[in-house]
């Protein structure tokens, strides 16, 4: 039986899960492992910190996300497939091991990150700067 998303020990396992898929996803794998040449060992921590305080408004996340992803849309720009596939195997390993109001919670506030982030991209590929700040 699936239990809810209850401390960050469950945020860990979703972000471990998640990222194995993210690996092994043609499109997103080549982004995160030949684009970023991502240090996992370096990458899940924040990734921990961040859902943490994302879910639970505490924790140790200090960052600014989107600066990153404006460096990696330099590199591969960074589509609606892209954000697709992230919201896609997110939602699924969501619902593979987790159930209850915080496992909708975290669902909900993925798909609004995606799709603000996946606007502000869709400006900035196509000249429409001003827009986006």
């Amino acid at each position: 039986m699936k239990t809810d998303i209850l401390n960050k020990d469950d945020i860990k396992l979703l972000v471990d899960k998640f990222y194995d898929k993210v690996k092994t996803n043609e499109l997103l794998g080549n982004v995160f492992d030949n684009v970023m040449q991502i240090n996992w060992e370096k990458h899940l921590p924040k990734m921990y910190d961040f859902w943490e305080y994302i879910l639970f408004h505490k924790g140790n996340y200090n960052g600014r996300p989107f600066p990153p992803h404006l460096n990696v849309n330099e590199k591969v720009t960074l589509t609606d497939n892209h954000f697709g596939d992230w919201i896609t195997l997110f939602d699924y390993t969501v619902d593979e091991n987790f159930e209850g109001k915080n496992a909708t919670l975290i669902k909900i506030k993925a798909r609004n990150i995606k799709e603000i982030w996946n606007h502000k991209f869709n400006h900035i590929n196509h000249g429409n700067m001003e827009e986006v700040a």
